[in-house]
């Protein structure tokens, strides 16, 4: 499967506890998220697009509407990596 790094730098930090909150307009329709770290921290290459092709690709999912984890089919796709800042 075709990973961007934008995509892999997400899935990277889902993998390590980190989770993706979402806001939803009054249609249902996610409008914002945000992507943060085990530690707290946000990552600012989490955009709406990338969101939408994980979440088109089965790589994250919400369960009962709380926040997007990763699959574990993302933390197979998933490459392994130290440090995935490059």
């Amino acid at each position: 499967m075709n990973i961007s790094k934008p995509e892999q730098r997400v899935l990277h930090v889902l993998a390590q506890r980190g989770l993706i909150r979402h806001e939803r307009d009054h249609r249902a329709k996610v409008v914002a998220v945000t992507c943060f770290t085990h530690d707290g921290n946000v990552l600012s290459d989490c955009t709406l697009a990338v969101f939408t092709r994980l979440r088109a690709k089965r790589l994250i999912r919400s369960r009962n509407g709380a926040s997007y984890r990763i699959t574990r089919l993302g933390r197979t796709s998933v490459r392994a990596q130290a440090d995935n800042r490059s």
